[in-house]
């Protein structure tokens, strides 16, 4: 018996609580509140019409809305659930705190009351294949494992099934970990570039919200940091429990490093062979670093047949260089989850030949500068649309400058996808890659990355 639950539950019988966003996360969090007696508010800006099935779907409840554009006016709630995009400071939430209201998420709540151990995953590239990674690995070896987070499903509604063998794997992004006081006993930090400036006041911000993946472990607890990267190499001195650092560039004598193409673990007295890069199935030297990440995060859980079986099986996770079809001899890959300039770099460092690249977004207030020196080598045909274009045409031009070079790489400018998809079909010769990698989110034009790389697939299928 989970006796925190209990007592939550019962904490939350009868109380006015507020639920700001009535999103994916939030929807199943709303039903969790209501079965327990909670006397729920939803708040979003959208109107009904707008949330559609989701809006008749909780009426049903007969629980109060706050709709529309000044939605957030009347927040004098005891609890407050924020959803993870929403700055803890904005005014409204710092006048209910005034007035009293507990301001919380739903992942603070689940840590809170979560009897099994967590693996939390975060950085700002490839967290969600590492996730993925971490969970396949461990219910090949016959754990009973729960994804979520970022991705998989919202846990706290399903907290009464989470038993205390179990475990449980969460993708963290620096918006839920932002005003989080609790860490995961096992944490992963793939790496740490410019991102989401937009939303964080600096970069500063941006990497004391990720440090809180670990900055609240205890003795026991396990931190593994990319060595490589030199704002996570230099975490391990803060953390309190133990670290463990992985490597494709350096041989480590305790961590995870590349030796001969293969994944070899050293504990300081003993180096154990775990796979060969021959054995991962799915492209990229960025994907060799996910797979050393999730080896360090479950050694001592996991065997390395469990290992093998994972990476001779894992053809990696939808929108992340993901083969759509072959039109013609052209192949085309839907790389949608690229959302930065440092993602993007390394999508176009897993191919061996220049691609055709459509990128462009929202901007993220985040540079561009480095990204010329990929596109210059591995971009034959570059397709732009959306806010981030002049950017990242700049920073090839300015590249091209830098090296006093001739270049022809053609550059076009679209409005729409549909204009995308064509034109890049109608540059592309038998053995050409279409490539989609942004670079840029995709909030100027779509509600997530996932709808993005769906209307290219759909597009690409038409053709």
């Amino acid at each position: 018996m989970n006796e925190k639950l209990e007592l939550f539950k019962k904490s939350i019988s009868g109380k006015r609580i507020a639920v700001l966003g009535i999103g994916i996360s939030n929807t199943p969090l709303i039903k969790f509140l209501v079965e327990n007696g909670a006397l729920v508010t939803a708040f979003d800006r959208k109107l009904p019409d707008q949330l559609g099935n989701t809006y008749d779907e909780l009426k049903e409840l007969n629980i109060e809305f706050s709709l529309g554009e000044n939605y957030l006016s009347n927040i004098n709630h005891e609890i407050v659930f924020k959803t993870p995009g929403m700055r803890f400071d904005i005014p409204e939430l710092v006048e209910a705190r005034n007035k009293g209201s507990m301001i919380t998420s739903e992942m603070e709540v689940f840590f809170d009351l979560c009897p099994a151990q967590i693996i939390g995953i975060t950085g700002s590239d490839g967290k969600t294949t590492t996730t993925t990674l971490v969970h396949r690995m461990l219910e090949k070896e016959g754990f009973t494992c729960w994804l979520g987070g970022n991705i998989g499903k919202p846990l706290l509604s399903e907290i009464e099934n989470i038993q205390s063998n179990h475990k449980v794997v969460l993708e963290l992004s620096s918006f839920q970990l932002h005003t989080m006081k609790t860490s995961p006993d096992i944490a992963i930090i793939t790496n740490i570039t410019p991102n989401h400036l937009d939303m964080h006041k600096s970069m500063e911000e941006y990497i004391d919200a990720k440090k809180n993946i670990f900055l609240h472990q205890t003795k026991t607890g396990k931190l593994v940091l990319n060595y490589d990267n030199d704002i996570t190499k230099n975490f391990g001195t803060q953390a309190t429990g133990n670290v463990i650092y992985f490597s494709r560039k350096s041989k480590l004598k305790i961590g995870v490093y590349l030796e001969d193409e293969n994944i070899v673990i050293s504990t300081g007295q003993k180096q154990e062979k775990v796979i060969s890069v021959k054995d991962i199935i799915v492209p990229g030297a960025h994907n060799v670093e996910n797979f050393m990440a999730a080896i360090g995060a479950v050694w001592g859980m996991v065997s390395s047949k469990s290992v093998k079986e994972v990476a001779n099986s894992f053809k990696g996770v939808e929108h992340r260089i993901e083969f759509v079809r072959e039109v013609n001899g052209v192949k085309f890959y839907n790389s949608s989850i690229d959302s930065s300039p440092n993602r993007t770099t390394a999508t176009l460092n897993s191919f061996n030949q220049k691609v055709i690249l459509i990128a462009g977004g929202k901007d993220k207030n985040i540079p561009y500068d480095a990204l010329g020196s990929v596109l210059l080598e591995k971009v034959k045909c570059l397709i732009l649309i959306g806010p981030t274009a002049d950017k990242i045409e700049k920073s090839l031009r300015d590249e091209i400058q830098r090296k006093g070079i001739h270049c022809d790489i053609p550059v076009y400018r679209c409005s729409t996808y549909e204009e995308v998809v064509q034109t890049a079909y109608s540059n592309a010769q038998k053995g050409d890659i279409v490539l989609l990698s942004p670079a840029s989110t995709s909030f100027d034009m779509f509600k997530n990355f996932e709808e993005r790389g769906r209307l290219f697939k759909e597009l690409v299928k038409r053709l």
